[in-house]
């Protein structure tokens, strides 16, 4: 009986044992510790002056990080990443202030979860002493130093040089739009307002989700457009994030997210600590509509327009043959190109791009002459484009029945996208040339006008550049 005894005893102990081992990870909360106020020692130095002296040291003496040995500067940041969700891993976001913040810095930490100590809103203190400031991905990162990057702090040192403070403060995110990213403005917690998920992702059977499609690797990159700007983002989720298999939202409205740069340091992506902070309540889209009339099978003998380029100077913009040429934004235009290596030109082909440009933004307007399709019958359209890494830039092809000829009213015109027309994308080979296909025009009626339009993400040091030729508009 006494064996008996124990032997309940044993499996008793043993089924507590497994019941708590089946606790899942992130069923915890904040532990309860005894919060004091922290009154630092040292020099404060801010998040900006961080920036400012890795900037100086790779200006001044070429190193790409800053080492900081015996020191008494620290930092102060507010969390704004938070990695409950698991969109991030391994990294702290912190910001200068809980609202109107100017700047903000990546900490590598090789401890995960990080939510459970350093919520989102804590105020936190970084000492400087034996870390590396250095760019991680493009954006301003501290860590551990080694071999001029900058690694992980081991979890046996983090309260060697990040201390809690008492303070959580509410995040006020910072409004910002598209036009407005910047480098400098990496690492901060934004709101975009009046922006949604682009169409070919969103909506239709074909509905992506934020990051489970076959071919997410690592993380899955949705198109973000801004509905009042007319231009686009990337908007980034890790696959390993708890709601990767989430569909995108359809509506349109606001967005509180990070702006940060791509794995690559290439290119703007935003990203968000979880899809609670999108709010896409209006199903009032902005979607552009489209003229759809098919791919026809041949394009008639009869030619309406055409322009092959050959007739224009090299490095000049393009003019005559009743092109209109507007600059919308920015300083760059549609220009005779010609090149015999690298991307081969077709003889001399029309080239817009913003690659370096220094511009803000970079919106390019290529349009045909008048068109009157009543005139004629069987109208296609055919033409070629290459790019060079076109990056977050873009080139539509559009047709406008209401534009009245006059450049400055050319934004306000209504623009539809001739969607059967194939454009050349990001990821095809940037020396060759792509068919549009003989697009069918037939269901057009009355006058019109077609248009190329070039639009740059925002960040010319990454914009790509696309080539145009060989433009054909044939009738029966």
């Amino acid at each position: 009986m006494k064996n008996s005894i124990n032997y309940k005893l044993v499996l008793l102990l043993y089924a507590i044992l497994v019941m708590g081992s089946c606790i899942r990870m992130d069923d915890f909360s904040t532990p309860d510790r005894t919060e004091e106020t922290v009154n630092p020692t040292g020099t404060e130095i801010t998040i900006g002056g961080l920036r400012d002296l890795l900037i100086q040291e790779q200006t001044v003496n070429e190193n790409p990080v800053l080492s900081f040995s015996e020191t008494d500067q620290y930092l102060a940041g507010y969390v704004i990443s938070d990695d409950r969700a698991g969109n991030f891993f391994e990294e702290l976001i912190l910001q200068d202030s809980p609202s109107n913040p100017t700047s903000g810095v990546k900490v590598l930490i090789d401890v995960s979860p990080l939510f459970i100590s350093y919520e989102f809103g804590r105020k936190i203190y970084v000492k400087l002493a034996g870390l590396t400031v250095g760019f991680d991905s493009g954006v301003l990162s501290l860590g551990i130093g080694s071999n001029n990057d900058v690694e992980k702090i081991a979890e046996s040192q983090l309260t060697k040089f990040v201390v809690r403070d008492i303070e959580v403060a509410e995040i006020v995110p910072l409004p910002m739009q598209i036009s407005e990213f910047s480098s400098e403005k990496t690492n901060l917690y934004i709101q975009m307002n009046d922006v949604q998920f682009n169409r070919e992702e969103a909506l239709g059977e074909d509905r992506k989700t934020f990051a489970a499609e076959p071919d997410d690797e690592f993380d899955g990159e949705r198109i973000l457009e801004s509905c009042s700007e007319g231009i686009s983002t990337v908007f980034s989720t890790s696959t390993f994030a708890d709601f990767k298999a989430v569909l995108l939202p359809e509506g349109r409205g606001m967005l509180n997210g990070l702006l940060t740069y791509n794995f690559f340091g290439e290119e703007f992506n935003v990203v968000v600590n979880d899809p609670s902070t999108i709010v896409f309540e209006s199903t009032d889209r902005c979607d552009p509509t489209e003229v759809d009339c098919g791919i026809a099978d041949t394009s008639g003998p009869n030619v309406i327009f055409s322009d092959f380029f050959e007739s224009q100077t090299e490095g000049q913009p393009i003019t005559g043959n009743g092109w209109t040429n507007y600059i919308e934004a920015g300083s760059e235009t549609w220009e005779a190109f010609f090149s015999d290596t690298g991307s081969v030109s077709l003889g001399i082909s029309a080239r817009m791009g913003s690659f370096m440009s220094g511009d803000d933004n970079s919106i390019g307007w290529l349009i045909t002459p008048q068109v009157d399709f009543n005139a004629q019958e069987g109208e296609t359209l055919k033409f070629k484009t290459s790019n060079s890494f076109s990056d977050g830039s873009t080139l539509e092809v559009l047709f406008s029945a209401d534009w009245d000829g006059d450049p400055a009213s050319i934004a306000t015109a209504t623009w539809e996208i001739l969607s059967a027309a194939y454009i050349v994308l990001d990821d095809d080979n940037f020396v060759d040339w792509f068919n549009s296909g003989t697009v069918d025009l037939s269901c057009i009626d009355g006058t019109g006008y077609i248009a190329w339009k070039y639009v740059g993400s925002g960040d010319a040091d990454f914009d790509g550049t696309y080539e145009l030729d060989e433009i054909e508009l044939r009738s029966k």
